[in-house]
């Protein structure tokens, strides 16, 4: 069927509007975290490794890292395996480390890998062990309550932080073509496997590989203030000050950090953008409107 005259024009103007971003970020690294509902969401993922496809093809360095917080706690259940939740941080001991490194290294990460496949793309799914990529040391949560002499240390068992990133592994990867697809499990001097946020890995891959972007996918449509409104095109500073007035609060004030570090350390800018949109990862990169948060170091327009 031929595509009326309308529809040619308005194919024409998004190539149109797309070539400078294209110009722009050839032969840059573009990390991106996928989780949320884009995880879940059998559209959402098929578009969002259509997306890294596309990305590649035009000489972009996509690296994906992600998550699987609702996978695993599926398969908890399913194997009988109670739940518990320390500010917002599963409690991993041994048995459920097995749990998380089955998952997120094995169904979640091979699913992803074999998506950019079906897509048209070329992917390599590692985990933070491989090759020593992600170097972890243990998470310390500490709880202090004005009736406490001293703050009290929770274990929470096998949940880390990242210690290292060895980019020799990602190079290799980008290198020779491949799209790397990482779960963010770490491993310490010793051996110890650690399930690590996958917000902060991404986050820090992005800082050590000084990328040109890092784009954390969420359920929400960006960072909001108040009012509600979508906030974007904000700078480091104006960022600081939204978290020093408590507009930036709760659950968003991790991923948000994370961002906030990854910028400081020298990528150029990340974005949190709303995962629930149909190729919400194209439509930040390639077009003038975007489709959630943009922070820099310095004041621009997307």
């Amino acid at each position: 069927m031929s595509l009326t005259r309308e529809a040619a024009t308005n194919i024409a103007n998004v190539l149109s509007e797309a070539l400078p971003y294209i110009q722009r970020f050839t032969g840059k690294t573009i990390v991106v975290k996928f989780g949320g509902n884009a995880m879940v969401d059998e559209k959402l993922k098929a578009s969002f490794a259509r997306d890294v496809v596309m990305m590649k093809l035009v000489g972009m360095n996509p690296v994906v890292v992600h998550g699987g917080g609702p996978q695993i706690g599926s398969l908890l259940s399913e194997l009988n395996i109670e739940s518990h939740f320390v500010d917002g941080m599963r409690v991993t001991d041994s048995k459920t480390m097995d749990v998380v490194e089955m998952v997120l290294g094995g169904a979640v990460n091979k699913e992803i890998v074999n998506l950019i496949h079906h897509a048209g793309g070329s992917a390599v799914g590692i985990t933070g062990k491989d090759g020593q990529l992600i170097k972890a040391k243990k998470l310390q949560v500490t709880r202090h309550t004005p009736e406490m002499e001293a703050p009290e240390i929770i274990d929470i068992g096998h949940v880390g932080e990242v210690d290292s990133i060895n980019t020799g592994v990602i190079d290799m990867l980008t290198d020779s073509h491949f799209i790397p697809v990482i779960a963010p499990i770490g491993v310490d001097n010793e051996g110890n496997s650690y399930n690590i946020n996958a917000d902060l890995v991404a986050g820090k891959i992005a800082e050590v590989l000084k990328a040109e972007k890092l784009m954390l996918l969420t359920n929400v449509a960006g960072l909001q203030d108040k009012n509600g409104e979508v906030l974007t095109g904000l700078t480091t500073q104006q960022v600081d000050d939204l978290i020093k007035d408590g507009t930036i609060h709760g659950g968003m004030l991790p991923k948000i950090s994370c961002a906030l570090n990854a910028v400081k350390g020298g990528t150029q800018s990340a974005h949190i953008i709303d995962g629930r949109v149909n190729h919400a990862t194209l439509l930040e990169i390639f077009t003038d409107r975007g489709v959630g948060t943009l922070i820099t170091n310095t004041t621009m327009s997307e």
